[in-house]
């Protein structure tokens, strides 16, 4: 492994250690002009695992690739993929917004 992977691979190790599904993490690394992006997919159950209570480990993993990717400089990003049937509710889920006239006609 390259000095370069290191951050993929700290990302998977680390991960690994946090879910019940270790079989189930997924990484991608990509360089492009803006540094290194590293997409994480894990398995749905263990998304609250990896988020974290307010977003808190989420944040944590971010900071922490930062400093690994300062080690070879990299600037560092972390994407976590949402699970489809993620628990977060789509936008159209949103009640529908009236007009004015609409309301007016009601009345």
């Amino acid at each position: 492994m390259s000095f370069m992977e290191s951050d993929q691979a700290f990302l998977e190790y680390s991960v690994k250690a946090l879910v019940d599904h270790p079989e189930a993490v997924e990484t991608t690394r990509i360089i492009d002009q803006m540094g290194v992006l590293l997409t994480l997919t894990v398995h749905p159950d263990d998304m609250g695992k990896i988020i974290g209570k307010s977003g808190k480990t989420a944040e944590a993993l971010r900071i922490l690739l930062r400093i690994v990717g300062m080690k070879g400089n990299a600037r560092v990003n972390l994407k976590i993929n949402e699970p489809a049937g993620g628990k977060r509710e789509a936008p159209s889920t949103a009640p529908e917004m009236k007009t004015v006239d609409q309301v007016v006609e009601e009345l």
